[in-house]
């Protein structure tokens, strides 16, 4: 390894490459022939990267689930209840998910319930899961499909590819949330992905998702 110096910064390549381990460089250190300098600018490209990451899946998720929280809770009028929280046919894991997001939205109790606070709660996973093929038709059939229109006109197949972009932007967002190396991915593909699921929601959703993103820039700025 090489034992460059940054006098102006008072540190050396050598030193950051022990504070944050090599395992931790492993990624970095083969994509750029065990050169530490270049490693260490690789994974500070990759910062930035999930930080991108990061603010793009944040605004699909909150997109998303927004236009199947408005979906759900027409549905659940249709049925004659208020709220859709307490009347979705859901398995033990979503229902553990919404008495969590119950108990954190309210603080355990302490303040009143509102909807919009135990949507809020609800993690991107959660959502990805109602998409999933164990509610195809006990969900998605009488409504979600419904916060797609722009999505192909085949129901099934509507499913299957909200399904998938959801899965990825959850794989990179997971991955960028813990620091973990993205420096592989085409974080084009993923931006791409991002911009045609909430463009199926609404296409100006799409047009400001890729308008605001910084991915884009990101990736032209990769290290060699």
């Amino acid at each position: 390894m090489s034992n460059v110096s940054r006098t102006d910064g008072g540190w050396t390549d050598v030193t950051l490459s022990h504070l944050l381990t090599v395992e931790r460089l492993s990624s970095y250190l083969r994509a750029c022939d065990a050169d530490i300098n270049r490693a260490l600018r690789l994974y500070e490209w990759n910062m930035s990267a999930g930080s991108a990451v990061i603010a793009t899946t944040g605004t699909v998720e909150v997109i998303v689930r927004n236009a199947l929280d408005r979906q759900l809770n027409s549905w659940a009028r249709r049925k004659g209840h208020q709220d859709w929280l307490g009347f979705l046919p859901l398995d033990q894991r979503g229902r553990d998910d919404v008495a969590k997001a119950r108990s954190r939205a309210t603080l355990r109790g302490r303040r009143t319930e509102e909807h919009g606070r135990v949507v809020a709660e609800l993690s991107f996973g959660f959502w990805r899961y109602l998409i999933s093929q164990r509610y195809h038709a006990s969900l998605w059939v009488p409504s979600l499909h419904k916060a797609f229109p722009g999505a192909v006109t085949d129901i099934r197949k509507r499913r299957q590819d909200v399904e998938r972009r959801l899965v990825n932007l959850m794989l990179v967002r997971n991955r960028a949330a813990h620091h973990e190396p993205i420096h592989r991915r085409d974080l084009l593909a993923d931006l791409e992905d991002a911009i045609e699921l909430v463009g199926w929601v609404h296409p100006q959703a799409g047009a400001w998702v890729g308008a605001v993103s910084a991915l884009r820039q990101v990736a032209s700025a990769r290290p060699a």
